[in-house]
């Protein structure tokens, strides 16, 4: 079996060939740590896990390296409305991030590097662009890329319904998408700003260069995947290409893989438009963050998935009903138990779905379909157990494990297991719907009743 991916280099799926096999470096864009992190940048993040722990699914060893944007416009600008310094915010909210992405039981990055720490780097790598005349300096002490000479330069984006306006200058990293401009690779500040020291005096770096220079630190001049929001492909990931080819003379990445949008009532989830949620915000409405992890998976990374409260309490159900199906399952032998036939074709069908393209909606509806098998639940365990590795949904916790509930459920289950074999039944729905009310929802079955919690 291959591992398949679509490519926005070539627009296309293809075969997934690692530089080093089996070794893979892959490079994600990491947070700007000036605000809780929202659900729309939290898909993107769910997606780099499923993508990672998918290589390692299949036998690839991974080198996960993303991102902390310390140093950037929105930065500077929260730290001045809250009166503190730029390092006191960026290391409150680093903090929130780790923490949303613990719950979402999102993998820890093998290196998460700071802009900040970078710095004497990042001066030296545009010292090279200007000796190379790929950048120029102004007279304030900023320094441009020139787009125009990077013959290349758009190759990502395809650079439709856009102009190219070789020589003239952005400063701010938020900027039109609609037009591609020189940009800045470091911007000069007055005396009294944040910035640093540079040969071309007191600035900070431009967003853009930030990436360039930590992903090829720690994976190379070229390596293999680069990772990211599809709204990053430009001005950004179009910007670091730039960056990195001319620094290098070789080519930057081999697969740039990129994911959709959440939308919120039918619109991008984002601050600017004041529509967006945060983990915080749903777990204060009842939800369990890996409800959120449940609901990105019945959606293909490269489709929108519009977030509604609706399609939240669906997965958050429909992960509960999974949990309460596989409570109290039998577990595997020994933690290295292989399934067995016929479960292995389950566990086949599974990795081809998500091998190919990161199918996670059809990889879910294979497990569905595993949990309906009628065969000893030992091996569907072990299954279960395989295919959680890639879904990240802690399933380990349930499996073989009992339910526990409280004296006063136990006490109207043994009632209305004395009406029912009393063909009372019209006194055993009563009591179905009382224990209901405190929670649980009776199966009944030839073997019993099984009770599982709402």
């Amino acid at each position: 079996m291959s591992l398949r991916l679509f490519n926005t280099l070539s627009r296309k799926i293809e075969e997934f060939k690692p530089l080093n096999p089996p070794k893979v470096g892959i490079y994600a864009c990491g947070p700007t740590v000036y605000d809780f992190i929202h659900l729309g940048n939290l898909r993107s993040f769910i997606f780099y896990d499923l993508l990672r722990r998918t290589l390692t699914a299949n036998n690839f060893e991974v080198q996960f390296v993303e991102n902390i944007t310390d140093i950037e416009d929105k930065i500077i600008k929260r730290a001045l409305e809250k009166d503190i310094t730029p390092e006191e915010l960026t290391k409150e909210y680093t903090k929130y991030f780790n923490q949303d992405t613990n719950q979402l039981n999102i993998l820890t990055p093998n290196v998460q590097p700071k802009a900040t720490e970078h710095i004497g780097k990042m001066i030296k790598y545009i010292e090279k662009l200007l000796e190379k005349g790929l950048a120029y300096q102004e007279k304030d002490g900023s320094v441009y890329f020139d787009i125009s000479k990077f013959l290349n330069y758009g190759k990502l984006s395809g650079l439709q319904n856009r102009e190219l306006k070789t020589g003239t200058r952005i400063l701010s990293d938020e900027y039109s998408k609609d037009d591609a401009q020189d940009f800045a690779l470091w911007k000069a500040v007055e005396s009294d700003e944040y910035g640093w020291d540079s040969p071309w005096g007191k600035g900070r770096p431009g967003w853009h260069i930030e990436c360039s220079v930590m992903s090829q630190e720690y994976l190379g001049d070229t390596f293999d995947i680069h990772t990211g929001g599809i709204d990053l492909i430009f001005p950004h990931h179009e910007n670091e290409i730039a960056q990195a080819e001319g620094h290098s003379g070789q080519k930057f990445v081999n697969y740039f893989v990129h994911a959709e949008h959440l939308l919120v009532d039918g619109k991008k989830m984002s601050k600017s438009l004041n529509n967006f949620y945060t983990l915080r915000d749903i777990e204060e409405r009842g939800f369990e963050p890996l409800a959120f992890r449940y609901l990105t998976l019945t959606a293909h990374y490269r489709d929108k998935l519009n977030f509604t409260w609706e399609s939240l309490e669906a997965a958050q159900q429909a992960l509960n009903n999974i949990r309460e199906e596989i409570r109290g399952w039998e577990l595997p032998v020994g933690p290295e138990e292989r399934p067995k036939e016929p479960v292995a074709q389950f566990w086949q069908k599974f990795l081809e779905a998500a091998s190919y393209d990161l199918n996670m909606p059809q990889a879910v509806a294979v497990m569905h379909q595993l949990l309906r098998l009628d065969t000893p639940t030992a091996s569907k365990s072990a299954t279960i157990l395989k295919m959680d590795q890639i879904l990240g949904l802690n399933l380990d916790q349930y499996l073989g494990k009992t339910l526990e509930i409280s004296d006063d459920v136990q006490k109207l289950l043994t009632i209305r297991e004395k009406a029912r074999n009393n063909q009372d039944f019209k006194e055993a729905d009563k009591l179905r719907v009382e224990i209901k009310k405190l929670g649980y929802e009776i199966e009944d079955n030839p073997t019993g009743p099984k009770l599982k919690k709402l």
